[in-house]
């Protein structure tokens, strides 16, 4: 079994950003760039990629807005709100992300390779069943997720790090118990979503899990975040694959946040959830392009992931103290207190170690 897989392709270039837009093809050419100089070829597999099936698609898309975009996107320009493009490759480009982001899910799923690394645009955690937003058309991970289902696996987790709530990805598993969708986002702060409140529906009550930080929180922050709410969580759920929405736009000089991840930073989550995996998931975790606009930050982000995913596997690292910064610490306690109210507690952050 190859160590790692992973996906990159000059289709997503062809995905043309109108002048101007931050969702352009120089996002996935600096992570290429950044994956190459690290040495990715002599570390893992390259992966095909394949455009997605209507079955893989319709499982999380409505119909009527799978059709909507097949007539619209292909070969044209235009816009499907204001901030969501399109372009003559954005259909080739978004079929291709969904389809080789299952792909390498299901390598990982059935043991072809241990971990995996998708490296695709347009992102997609924004797209929600029947509507794109957000520059997203497709829900990349989404349609990985649910197509792990579909070939067996149990349990699915999906843990978004992405500056921006997923609004998408929890509204397509809002009533599914066994898709678990941690975000991490900051908060007040497009798309609105992301409360920590919001749990599931009642039959899938706790298996949503929302931790919005305010602005300006960096690498201590979100390491609580996930010592004292995620790996817990994670812990008892025991997913059958873990899919990392990997986003860097929390990174500290991203234009269109206000966080202050450092690459240190994001190298402690992957590393994070490299052992999480290992120790809950037999190792299989897969990590999808979100996203992330300042080109040193996304190739740096992601290039840390490499490091995590193909080294030598570590233990879980002492557990993060609880913020100095109020609010972050109020925004954790929130997020425990409203499960822990609504039934569906997070265990004590010891019982992860």
């Amino acid at each position: 079994m190859a160590a790692l897989g992973y996906i990159l392709d000059e289709v997503f270039v062809h995905h043309r950003a109108p002048s101007g837009h931050p969702e352009r093809p120089a996002r996935a050419e600096a992570v290429r760039d950044a994956l190459t100089a690290a040495g990715i070829d002599a570390r893992g597999q390259r992966v095909a990629t394949r455009p997605a099936s209507d079955d893989e698609l319709a499982r999380v898309h409505a119909p009527d807005y799978l059709d909507e975009l097949a007539i619209a996107v292909p070969g044209q320009s235009g816009w499907l709100d204001a901030d969501t493009y399109f372009s003559p490759g954005t259909w080739d480009a978004a079929l291709a992300a969904a389809g080789s982001t299952v792909q390498l899910t299901l390598d990982v799923l059935h043991g072809r390779f241990a971990h995996g690394i998708s490296v695709v645009r347009p992102p997609g955690h924004h797209a929600t069943r029947d509507r794109a937003m957000g520059f997203c058309l497709l829900n990349n991970v989404a349609v990985a997720a649910a197509a792990a289902r579909a070939e067996g696996a149990g349990r699915v987790a999906i843990l978004d790090w992405d500056v921006h709530h997923g609004n998408g990805t929890q509204d397509i598993f809002w009533n599914d118990p066994n898709v678990l969708y941690l975000s991490v986002h900051q908060f007040p702060f497009y798309p609105g979503s992301g409360a920590p409140t919001e749990l599931g529906s009642s039959r899938a009550l706790g298996a949503t899990v929302n931790v919005g930080l305010p602005a300006g929180c960096g690498d201590a922050e979100y390491a609580a975040v996930f010592d004292h709410v995620f790996l817990p969580k994670l812990g008892v759920f025991r997913p059958d694959v873990l899919l990392i929405s990997a986003g860097f736009d929390a990174f500290q000089h991203d234009p269109l946040a206000g966080m202050r991840v450092t690459l240190a930073g994001f190298a402690a989550m992957a590393q994070r959830l490299r052992a999480a995996a290992d120790r809950w998931s037999a190792g299989r975790i897969v990590a999808v392009l979100e996203g992330g606009y300042d080109l040193d930050g996304l190739g740096g982000g992601m290039t840390a992931v490499l490091s995590a995913f193909a080294g030598p596997a570590e233990p879980l690292p002492a557990i993060a103290p609880l913020p100095a910064h109020m609010v972050a610490r109020a925004a954790i306690e929130g997020t425990l207190a409203a499960h822990r109210n609504a039934g569906a507690a997070i265990p004590d952050p010891t019982t992860a170690r």
